[in-house]
């Protein structure tokens, strides 16, 4: 199973912002829904999709699990919570959202408590999210690779993250993709913008479609129709061995989200 490889995402969306978002989004073709407990938006984000009239199975939705509901006596009960705020009986994606070496969790006992609620139906498939090489290997060896659809990292045209990914791929794990636009300063990007010319595209397209052709999974947000649309669009362009060597040339390893509480030591 590969989880769809193009998706909205729902961060630093709020209220009825996140829900004209989501509704717009499956009003012009997408069907996979990324959000978070974090967030604070999942129960906008069921609004929206049961507004929408899209039916439930048409959808892929994926969440996370915060970490102040990492043990085994609050994973389960606060994933449930979760899924009444998405309205629905199970999602097909919960993640672990940060591994958060810092406050000492133990990464084998959370995996192993999602799945517990994978096994209970609570949820399709599950994964991690900011996890290096060792806390993915780490997850591995508690439940087995064939568990572990992806990990949701950083990565962008200017944070490659090739050591994780080529890793992830190797255990034949998926690799989602979010900042791929690195909070919007690739968009202003000469070499992107030289091939989106030649594309007759905007390099918003030029990045998602060099990371879908990585065999990447990407969860853009807008708030905007027409970006939504667009962004949607990078699916049809085909980049050339050229470009896509350029656009490698471009690593700077520009990270944007670094929580010191958090984040795991990067590969």
């Amino acid at each position: 199973m590969s989880i769809p490889k193009f998706g909205v995402g729902t961060f630093r969306l709020k209220d009825q912002v996140v829900i004209d978002s989501v509704k717009t989004a499956l009003e012009v073709g997408y069907r996979a829904i990324d959000t978070a407990q974090i967030y604070e938006n999942e129960a906008e984000v069921g609004q929206a999709i049961a507004e929408s009239g899209v039916a439930r199975q048409d959808l892929f939705i994926t969440t996370k699990i915060w970490t102040d509901n990492y043990s085994r006596e609050k994973l389960i009960p606060s994933l449930k919570e979760s899924l009444q705020k998405l309205r629905t009986d199970a999602v097909n994606l919960t993640l672990i959202h940060w591994p958060a070496p810092a406050q000492g969790f133990d990464i084998a006992e959370i995996v192993t408590n999602l799945y517990e609620a994978q096994q209970q139906g609570l949820t399709q498939y599950i994964g991690v999210s900011n996890f290096n090489i060792a806390e993915v290997q780490l997850a591995i060896d508690a439940v087995g690779k064939d568990n572990i659809i992806t990990n949701q990292i950083e990565l962008s045209p200017y944070l490659q993250n090739e050591k994780v990914a080529n890793f992830l791929i190797s255990q034949n794990i998926d690799v989602t993709s979010y900042m791929t636009l690195a909070y919007g300063k690739v968009l202003n990007d000469p070499v992107l913008q030289e091939i989106a010319h030649q594309h007759q595209a905007n390099t918003a397209q030029i990045a998602l479609a060099w990371a879908l052709q990585k065999g990447y999974a990407v969860i853009p947000s807008s708030t905007k129709r027409q970006h939504l649309i667009s962004n949607l669009q990078s699916q049809d362009i085909q980049l050339s061995a050229d470009d896509i060597q350029r656009i490698t040339a471009l690593e700077r390893n520009g990270r944007e989200v670094y929580p010191a509480q958090l984040a795991p030591l990067w590969d």
